[in-house]
């Protein structure tokens, strides 16, 4: 199973637009947590196109006890953020059988460290201009669709 867990995303239509993404790369889940915004909310049918209707969902306050939970049943996590040690994910061998857990992160303050720390690997997006990030929902949506076999 494929799942991505949105850490404090603030964008009704950031959030939208991943449930749209999750719905074209076949993920079948996403896990909200913090203060990401959830349906029903215009605002998030409006950009998800009323994905949010079949796309599964579920909202947590707290993102570490669900990615422990995700670490117990066999979920390898993902963590997009840069770092020191972030892989290229163009270099992962994406193994689409196993279930896997992609964390993206609140563009202000990016992945907290206790989530990072969870985290199996951590993998970023080459930049080829003067920014070193893209919109999570983009960032998301590249990541998703390169689990796409």
């Amino acid at each position: 199973m494929k799942i991505i867990l949105l850490d404090s995303i603030r964008s009704m239509q950031n959030v939208g637009a991943i449930f749209r993404n999750c719905d074209g790369a076949g993920f079948e889940k996403i896990i909200l947590t913090g203060y990401s915004p959830h349906p029903p909310r215009n605002e998030i049918s409006k950009t998800a196109l009323y994905s949010q209707n079949y796309i599964d969902w579920e909202y947590y306050k707290e993102p570490l006890n669900i990615l422990r939970k995700l670490k117990k049943e066999s979920y390898k996590i993902y963590s997009i953020e840069l770092t020191d040690v972030s892989k290229n994910y163009k270099e992962l061998f994406w193994n689409t059988e196993e279930n896997i857990c992609l964390v993206v992160w609140n563009e202000i303050n990016g992945v907290s460290q206790e989530i990072l720390d969870l985290s199996d690997e951590i993998i970023m997006i080459p930049m080829l201009g003067n920014k070193e990030s893209l919109n999570v929902s983009v960032a998301a949506g590249i990541v998703m669709y390169a689990t796409v076999s």
